[in-house]
């Protein structure tokens, strides 16, 4: 008698672990503080019996891209589609051979004294002169076969799934999900829907000129090789303004550039939620905060401390990281 009882106890005591398990809406991120804070912040503002109710209408989160939805090492991966399509359009360009940066580009060296300026100029020539179709076109089919130099993973699947379950998590409590990055915009607007859920119109980027032109009696929009906005750093409450024209109540970056995002964001009135991705993983992604170029993160996570901003420390926070992370591969910059 007391053995069947002791075995019915433990069937009770597994399937009621299995369904806490299976009800977990964020199985990838480890128990403890940085996971139940984000949970009480959701729960409380989207219970209409709460006192920290906030209106779905309301509910809006803005997340940073590169380092805090997908990787950013050992550059940012809108640069290897750049690199790409330079390699692509060389043949047209003689001078390039013994032209710099794009000598050492085209030999697969990216050069550590890359500027900003050699940066944008390279943006411009590989991202323009031509129609925003043929730019998504072309991104969308780089997309879909270009692969990471150190993990050999598609790009697409650089992403994290603990932020991948976070955005579910959250439009699932009447959060509208939104993108805002330094990144180009038509850039992350051709791949980002289908690998994030979030549509087009929740993309908030940088954007180069546009045009409209009727050649051959065909409408088109063109892009015009000049930078129009820069969505980082102070660019990102603008953005933000332009775009949305509300002040977001959770907001989430991991470097310098979104600093002024969640200080924007935190500043309101009500309740208001920042978070900081801190890379602190060099076996399974990469550590790296105040002394790269990638990426930089300093002031910002003074203030994280000073204004009481939380810190997801991807090492004790990510119970995975990657789905793929399970192969044993490393990232090594």
């Amino acid at each position: 008698m007391y053995s069947k009882l002791k075995a019915g106890l433990l069937v009770a005591g597994l399937v009621v672990a299995g369904l806490a398990q299976a009800t977990d809406a964020l199985p990838s991120w480890n128990e403890g503080d940085t996971k139940k804070s984000i949970i009480e912040f959701v729960t409380k503002t989207s219970d209409a019996a709460s006192s920290s109710y906030i209106p779905e209408s309301e509910r809006i989160a803005v997340f940073d891209n590169d380092g805090t939805l997908w990787a950013e090492k050992p550059v940012y991966f809108q640069l290897y589609f750049a690199l790409d399509q330079l390699k692509l359009m060389a043949p047209e360009h003689p001078e390039w051979k013994t032209k710099q940066p794009y000598a050492d580009l085209l030999a697969g060296k990216i050069p550590k004294d890359l500027t900003e300026k050699d940066l944008v100029e390279l943006v411009m020539t590989t991202h323009a002169n031509m129609s925003s179709a043929e730019f998504r076109n072309k991104v969308q089919d780089w997309a879909a076969t270009a692969k990471h130099p150190k993990t050999n993973q598609l790009f697409t699947d650089m992403v994290y799934q603990p932020m991948l379950e976070l955005l579910t998590y959250l439009r699932e409590h009447g959060y509208s999900t939104y993108i805002v990055s330094g990144g180009g915009v038509d850039f992350m607007r051709a791949w980002a829907p289908s690998v994030y859920g979030i549509p087009d119109e929740q993309i908030i980027g940088s954007r180069i000129e546009l045009e409209y032109k009727v050649i051959d009696g065909k409408p088109q929009i063109l892009r015009a090789p000049k930078l129009f906005f820069n969505n980082d750093k102070g660019g990102k409450p603008v953005g933000i303004q332009q775009v949305i024209g509300k002040q977001p109540i959770m907001a989430f970056g991991n470097s310098d550039g979104d600093q002024a995002m969640i200080q924007w964001t935190t500043s309101g009135t009500g309740p208001r939620f920042g978070l900081l991705v801190h890379h602190t993983d060099a076996k399974r992604e990469w550590a790296y905060d105040k002394d790269s170029k990638v990426g930089h993160l300093d002031s910002a996570l003074t203030m994280a401390h000073e204004q009481g901003w939380t810190i997801a420390d991807m090492k004790n926070d990510w119970l995975t990281i990657f789905k793929w992370e399970a192969t044993g591969q490393a990232a090594k910059e």
